[in-house]
């Protein structure tokens, strides 16, 4: 062969090798602008499998107080480890109120005060709160991440077969004061409750139960849940009102079915009930999809409370709150006790 056409073969297989490899690059970069491709090529190797959301946050740096509701007691247990390994340099502190009781609303008036860079609420704001917010320059903002019940808690001695809510609102107005008016035994009622500025179950409790009737004289109160859990254990006419997860799960205390019509009894907890023997080895579960549905009749969303002020305390509520609402946040929500919300 002459070196002419030597030099021809080499110039066209050259060539055809410069298409082929185009054609090759052009494909490859039609499917990673179209199909995503090669981000899983590169992402599935680099990223663990969670949430987008947890490798684009933009936590700042510094240590920063929250506080408010006690009902989120269960949840800051399971959020705060998982949070301080992803963003080690994001310190949270839970702040207690330096006068009265921790709870809901002395979480945002702390905030209002200053006094934390964001708070958790178990109840939504108040219209004079928000107009406390505007008086300071500022405005508040409620982003709901879970849903909650109220759950009943009796003796578990008390055989009755449940309330309805308009038997409970009796109760606790003192116009029902023996179990035999609701078909139980002929036993006097303790109503127990925390006192109404001690926390948002107590404030949702009094307007969408109680609506906005005041308490009977009949009802004992008492500082916390745990207490007030111990005194129903004891009492065989004991009744109180708490977060579903304070309640259901308990040894010591029954949970009641709840209705609107006294057909239309819903329990708290997931059928079949186990018995109390069995506790703690086995403990009842709460009813989330009664829960989801909105077939238990008396639920409620968690709320993270953000002060929008273009601060760091706004930047430090929202990505916690954000965070709690990708899928790693909320399966963490339910296994503290509580029902996702996505």
């Amino acid at each position: 062969m002459s070196p002419k056409n030597e030099t021809n073969e080499t110039g066209v297989l050259v060539l055809t090798l410069a298409i082929t490899l185009g054609l090759v690059g052009s494909v490859f970069w039609w499917l990673a602008n179209n199909s995503g491709v090669i981000d899983n090529l590169t992402t599935n190797q680099s990223r663990p499998p969670q949430d987008t959301y947890t490798h684009k946050v933009n936590l700042p740096s510094g240590l920063y107080s929250y506080g408010g509701s006690t009902t989120w007691a269960p949840i800051r247990k399971q959020i705060e480890p998982e949070m301080q390994k992803l963003w080690p340099k994001f310190q949270l502190r839970y702040t207690d109120p330096t006068t009265g009781a921790p709870g809901s609303g002395t979480g945002i008036k702390m905030l209002l005060d200053n006094q934390l860079a964001f708070s958790q609420s178990s109840r939504s704001l108040k219209d004079d709160e928000f107009q406390k917010a505007q008086q300071r320059g500022f405005t508040l903002k409620e982003i709901p991440v879970g849903i909650d019940g109220i759950a009943i808690a009796v003796n578990p001695n008390l055989q009755i077969p449940g309330l309805t809510l308009a038997q409970l609102k009796d109760i606790y107005t003192g116009k029902i004061t023996n179990w035999q008016q609701v078909k139980g035994p002929n036993l006097a009622i303790t109503p127990y409750s925390r006192r109404l500025e001690e926390g948002g179950t107590i404030e949702f409790f009094a307007e969408n139960i109680l609506e906005g009737e005041k308490f009977g004289s009949k009802v004992k109160f008492i500082p916390t849940t745990t207490q007030a859990l111990r005194e129903v254990a004891k009492n065989p006419g004991g009744i109180y009102y708490s977060s579903a997860p304070e309640v259901v799960g308990q040894c010591g205390v029954k949970p009641l079915p709840l209705g609107r019509k006294p057909d239309q009894l819903i329990p708290p907890y997931k059928q079949p009930f186990v018995p109390l023997q069995n506790c703690p080895k086995q403990r009842n579960q709460i009813n989330a999809l009664g829960f989801q549905t909105g077939e238990y009749p008396v639920t409620r969303r968690l709320f993270v409370i953000i002060k929008q002020n273009g601060q760091s305390d706004q930047l430090a509520g929202e990505a916690y709150a954000n965070w709690l609402l990708t899928n790693q946040g909320q399966e963490l929500i339910t296994k503290a006790g509580f029902v996702r919300i996505r």
